[in-house]
């Protein structure tokens, strides 16, 4: 533990749920956590800095233009507002408010989530689309290609689509219909890496922007992110989140974000003020997007299944656990270690969370089927073999 953590009292925990938010994130490689270091000792132009963040991006995921913002959900809300705004300083300087209308956003409403609130805040209202008999259990379909293009109107500024695998109707559709109508589509794939592939299968299959989480499978910080896409749509956005209390006729954009030029005016603090990147965040996602780039796929997909497979090991047979490695590649682009709890599965999590320190993080959105899964992406290597004899002694009654 770190003395920092020790003098505020805060306990550290084992983290196997993953990369989630409400347990801090994963564990940051060092050479990120010395970048953000040597950021923090530096005073630069926040611009230029967002722009070298463009060039890496884009080198990465083959978009246009791109940049770094504070998580997923931020970036939503400013890909959101690009939609809404386009290059227009006054409808920047309007935004949450609409004058004209043109604020719909369509949604398939089997992939409505609390996320989507982000375009809300940006000033967009949601239309939801298409009946999700296959969910709810009286039928098998979802929306159809056709039902989008159905709402599709003059105050339509885009289309939202949830990147899951389950997502109905394919995204290729989607775009499809969105080009011949002239409509951007923004994909929230904010959890949808691994594969690496997925830095670019959206934006190849036709989607205008594309948000991420940095903090999670990337390694970032976890309050960073990445917004990527077409160029014009990238530069309304930044802009919209940057600090514009600078003289206009001194403001010179770099040539990453030159369309910016061609704005008839300067807008004031744009709808995603709150958004800001600091300049720590934005170079250690640059050097965690760089090392998940370089990193062979199938040597990191090796190191989680190790891990697991040395909690079985410690762990050994248990009467009552059931330890299953689920590491086919298809249906898990993330190894998992599925638990089985013969009854007593309230009491096995609470043994891990409040029996012995540190206290063990799993997930427990199948407990209920006697299930819980352990994810590989948030532990150190020594946590093996505490999660497996802790789970030992928790199902034996230790």
């Amino acid at each position: 533990m770190s003395s920092a953590l020790e003098r505020l009292g805060v306990p550290i925990i084992i983290n196997a749920c993953g990369p989630v938010t409400r347990l801090g994130g994963g564990l940051m490689h060092p050479d990120v956590a010395s970048a953000m270091i040597e950021a923090s000792r530096a005073c630069i132009d926040m611009v230029a800095l967002q722009a070298a963040a463009c060039r890496t991006i884009t080198r990465v995921t083959g978009a246009q233009s791109g940049i770094v913002t504070t998580g997923a959900s931020a970036a939503l809300l400013l890909g959101a507002a690009a939609c809404l705004a386009g290059l227009d300083p006054g409808r920047m300087n309007r935004l949450p408010e609409v004058p004209d209308g043109r604020r719909e956003f369509i949604v398939v409403r089997s992939q409505r989530n609390m996320y989507d609130r982000a375009l809300m805040v940006a000033g967009a209202r949601l239309v939801e689309i298409g009946i999700p008999d296959r969910f709810s259990g009286p039928g098998v379909r979802d929306a159809d290609g056709w039902e989008i293009e159905d709402a599709i109107g003059p105050n339509t500024a885009g289309i939202y689509y949830l990147a899951q695998p389950q997502s109905l109707p394919a995204l290729p559709v989607v775009t499809e219909v969105a080009r011949r109508h002239g409509v951007p589509v923004l994909v929230d794939a904010a959890a949808q890496l691994p594969p690496a592939g997925n830095l670019r299968a959206y934006l190849t299959q036709g989607a205008d922007l594309v948000a991420f989480s940095g903090g999670k499978a990337i390694g970032g910080p976890q309050a960073s992110g990445i917004l990527c896409g077409r160029a014009d749509l990238i530069a309304s956005a930044l802009l919209q989140m940057l600090d514009l209390d600078v003289r206009p006729d001194v403001w010179n954009p770099p040539a990453e974000f030159a369309l910016l030029t061609q704005l008839r005016g300067l807008p004031h603090h744009g709808i995603g003020r709150s958004c800001k990147a600091g300049k720590e965040e934005i170079i250690g996602l640059i050097a965690a997007l760089e090392r998940f780039a370089a990193e062979d796929p199938e040597t990191r997909r090796a190191g989680w299944i190790a891990l697991l497979r040395a909690t079985i090991d410690t762990c050994g047979t248990v009467d009552g656990l059931t330890l299953t490695l689920l590491d086919d590649p298809g249906r898990f682009p993330v190894p998992m270690l599925r638990v089985g709890v013969d009854g007593g599965q309230a009491e096995v999590v609470a043994t891990l969370l409040r029996t012995g320190t540190p206290s063990i993080e799993c997930q427990t959105g199948q407990m209920a089927d006697g299930v819980l899964l352990f994810s590989p992406v948030a532990l150190a290597p020594e946590h093996a073999a505490v999660i497996g004899r802790r789970l030992r002694d928790a199902a034996s009654g230790a």
